[in-house]
């Protein structure tokens, strides 16, 4: 394949970004350049190519915490032309996709603070493609309405019959008060409504339904999937989704099966897409204590024919393309994440790429035109936070876009191999183990970083919290205890909160493996965690007070039953509480009531609008750490959530964890 970069386009674009630092990974220089180039937010969050392939719409970084929309285009290769911005603060803008030729769908949230806690919204609005006739798609809400419209819409179908630019996108219908009136809207509940972003006119497809959680459409713009929830008797979700389906030609609902989320037996039938021209539907289910992936038949019969399963990790990403959104493969994460393609023209395409971009083997197919003749990728490793190219698969040329982080442009980063260590009971627990560049791997000051959910894994790739501590001369180990995900119900347990003496124990035996491989020097190791992984950290130290000599701990929970009440005013309070569960694990599951055990000095971080996990369980570890005449300092960032998405925040944490780990370790 012959590859040609745009570099017009790449010049101009990354000239929005002429500030960006480059720093050069000193271990024993000053940390500033470093913190701060790596704690830069990813320059180009989120991309999208227009349907004649001529133009790509950004959603780039700006100054704090906000982003800015910019049209780029590929012809001219000019200056991105930026046509919306939000602050941040309260408002964010999540995605942007072409509607049209001249025209985008964007959906921006927000976060607002009520009188029972933070209540999260989003809007919808559609902007021609130089900025002008910016039109919100969200339906108006009403003055007489009895409920609060949260939701404010997700496309579902960018190819709906009708004039070009139309959509079919959900809607949240709220019934009004009548009193008065016979024009009251009395619909409650989720439906679809077909949308002409250009003309704004709107037609409903799918009346609301009370308990619609999701809708699924063929991609030629009609509806065949519907899951539904109820609720319980004090108005909180249940665990189970009932999907149902409908035929071809038919608008009767016939029953497709269930899906259970509280991980008690057989979770049933995902859905994720149809695909009209073999009228199935794909989803994942269950074989053999790992999910897979199946189709299955919507003609009446329900016949389902297993796509692709793993004897070792589960089968978890759906690989689509195209306005159409058809699948074209899938993916699973063994010790790399690797892709299977049933269209062979793609697969033959994928194995060329690889041989184009032989060190960006993460290549991942972010969308297409709308004959997809042009398509645009995101090619990264783990050396390569990532770039995004456009393919002309024509001319078989491909033009580099922009890179991710142009912030490290210059930088030698750590390459990461994947490991396998032993637990205290034999298990091999699998992992992913960071290195210094140009070190010898052996006597250096480590690091074990447990990752968040506990519903999560990590993977074999970038990752801007381990690169930095590589670059300021730490060996990092990130462990896949048992309780992550991908590797099957076996491993996940009843999760890392309800079995967390078994993900803490693997968390705390990558450490003693660490020390046992001379890769740790003696007195040299500590800890680092985000969210669970947060959590992890502290109670690590309650299980085993000796062996790590720091914690760091970011957006941790640290009390099970705050966790499980601050859900307490909303709708998914049975599925938290069931979750984190009830009895002996919970007091000895929960760092903040065992603060006396911890020994080695903790340093906290937390955003004061964390949605996640609130910043009150940070603020209480702290103070009881104190309280037990431990070392303890919590730092607060005002008006930030659970990501801490602000560059400048960032910087603050990588510096001053940086050295608190050195002050502590004694390095």
């Amino acid at each position: 394949m012959d590859r040609r970069f745009a570099l017009r386009v790449g010049v101009a674009i990354g000239g929005v970004l002429a500030g960006a630092v480059q720093a050069t990974a000193d271990p024993v220089g000053p940390v500033a350049p470093v913190a701060a180039a790596f704690g830069a937010r990813e320059a180009l969050r989120q991309a999208s190519l227009s349907p004649d392939g001529t133009h790509i719409a950004m959603i780039v970084a700006i100054e704090g915490p906000g982003e800015a929309l910019q049209v780029a285009d590929l012809a001219t290769g000019g200056t991105p032309k930026t046509i919306l911005r939000t602050s941040g603060n309260p408002e964010h803008l999540n995605t942007c996709h072409w509607s049209a030729d001249t025209r985008i769908i964007c959906q921006i949230s927000a976060s607002i603070e009520g009188g029972r806690g933070a209540l999260g919204f989003s809007r919808t609005i559609a902007i021609n493609s130089d900025g002008d006739k910016m039109k919100m798609l969200t339906a108006a809400a009403s003055d007489r309405a009895l409920d609060v419209m949260q939701d404010g819409g997700t496309v579902i179908d960018w190819t709906a019959a009708g004039a070009p630019g139309s959509v079919l996108m959900t809607r949240k219908f709220v019934p009004e008060m009548s009193t008065g009136t016979h024009l009251a809207n009395t619909t409650d509940g989720l439906g679809v409504e077909r949308i002409d972003t250009i003309s704004l006119a709107r037609h409903v497809v799918e009346p609301g339904r009370d308990g619609a959680v999701e809708y699924i459409s063929d991609g030629r713009g009609v509806v065949r999937i519907v899951g539904t929830r109820s609720k319980t008797s004090l108005g909180y979700d249940t665990s189970v989704i009932r999907y149902t389906y409908r035929k071809p030609g038919d608008r009767n609902w016939q029953p497709l099966g269930l899906l259970r989320l509280d991980g008690t037996g057989d979770a049933g039938f995902n859905p994720y897409a149809v695909d009209a021209d073999l009228n199935v539907a794909y989803g994942f289910a269950d074989k053999d204590g790992r999910q897979a992936l199946y189709k299955v038949a919507l003609d009446g019969t329900l016949k389902r024919d297993l796509v692709l399963a793993r004897p070792d990790v589960d089968v978890d990403g759906l690989i689509r393309i195209g306005r159409q959104r058809r699948v074209v493969g899938a993916s699973y994460a063994t010790e790399r994440r690797e892709a299977e393609f049933f269209d062979p023209a793609l697969r033959t395409l994928a194995a060329a790429l690889n041989k184009a971009l032989p060190g960006q083997p993460l290549i991942t197919f972010v969308d297409a035109s709308g004959d997809e003749g042009k398509l645009l990728l995101h090619a990264g490793s783990d050396t390569d936070p990532g770039r995004y190219y456009v393919l002309d698969r024509a001319s078989k040329h491909m033009a580099e876009v922009l890179p991710v982080r142009p912030q490290l442009t210059g930088m030698t980063l750590a390459k990461v191999q994947a490991i396998r260590f032993r637990a205290g009971d034999g298990t091999m627990i699998p992992g992913y183990l960071t290195l210094p560049a140009g070190s010898s791997g052996k006597g250096l000051p480590a690091i074990v970083m447990p990752h968040g959910g506990p519903g999560s894994r990590d993977e074999w790739g970038f990752d801007w919290l381990a690169q930095f501590y590589a670059a300021r001369g730490f060996a990092v180990l990130q462990p896949n205890f048992r309780g992550s995900t991908g590797y099957g119900s076996a491993w996940f347990q009843k999760n890392g909160f309800q079995s967390w003496q078994t993900a803490i124990g693997d968390v705390n035996d990558a450490g003693r493996w660490l020390l046992s491989q001379g890769i740790a020097a003696p007195d040299k190791l500590a800890i680092v965690g985000w969210s669970y992984g947060g959590y992890a950290a502290l109670q690590s130290a309650v299980l085993d007070a000796r062996l790590y000599k720091a914690i760091v701990a970011i957006a941790p929970v640290t009390d099970l039953d705050s966790l499980r009440e601050e859900s307490r005013n909303y709708t998914d309070y049975a599925m938290v509480d069931a979750f984190v569960g009830r009895g002996p694990h919970v007091e000895a599951g929960s760092p903040a009531r065992h603060a006396d055990a911890i020994t080695a000095p903790v340093l906290l971080f937390h955003g004061d609008k964390d949605r996640n996990v609130g910043v009150a369980e940070s603020r209480l570890m702290a103070a009881r750490l104190k309280s037990a005449g431990r070392k303890a300092e919590l730092v607060e960032f005002p008006g930030l959530d659970h990501q801490l998405d602000d560059a400048a925040a960032r910087t603050t944490l990588l510096s001053r964890s940086d050295a608190f780990l050195r002050a502590s370790l004694g390095l």
